[in-house]
């Protein structure tokens, strides 16, 4: 399972990228995260523990996971690898590259899937990675967006 998820913000890559990378912050921007934890910091590598509601029309979803978390500050890139949760084993990356007038976002999510036996591929592909993982992953860019474009953009 794969997903990409991109957006062209109107703001520095600098600002985008302490926006990614600032996780604690996340639920009081983004309505949909319920909590961030950081269990544990050294340096660029930290252990967090996040929780978001995927709606459902007036349904929230409640989702959770552990990563490690890897933050590149000369390369604008944030890095997660999940430990706990359904999405053990998933990948994801957040790249910020400048654009003339802003930062170009790309988020990419990949994963093999649950240990489900055959229902493995299924359950990552048509279910958990365009449903839960997109639905999600789109709402976090867009709001991360919105929290740092400029007035004037």
């Amino acid at each position: 399972m794969r997903t990409v998820d991109t957006l062209f913000v109107r703001t520095t890559p600098e600002a985008m990228f302490a926006a990614a990378a600032d996780v604690e912050a996340w639920p009081r921007k983004l309505a949909h995260y319920r909590y961030v934890r950081v269990d544990e910091r050294r340096g660029d590598e930290s252990l967090v523990a996040m929780s978001a509601n995927r709606p459902f029309g007036p349904l929230d979803w409640p989702t959770w996971w552990t990563s490690r978390m890897w933050v590149d500050r000369d390369r604008l890139t944030v890095r997660y690898r999940h430990i706990k949760g359904v999405t053990t084993g998933m990948d994801v990356e957040w790249r910020i590259e400048p654009r003339e007038e802003g930062a170009f976002v790309t988020l990419v999510h990949e994963w093999t899937g649950p240990k489900w036996g055959p229902l493995r591929r299924p359950a990552a592909e048509w279910v958990i990675g365009p449903l839960f993982v997109h639905g999600i992953a789109t709402r976090t860019l867009a709001g991360l967006a919105r929290s740092v474009e400029r007035p004037d953009g």
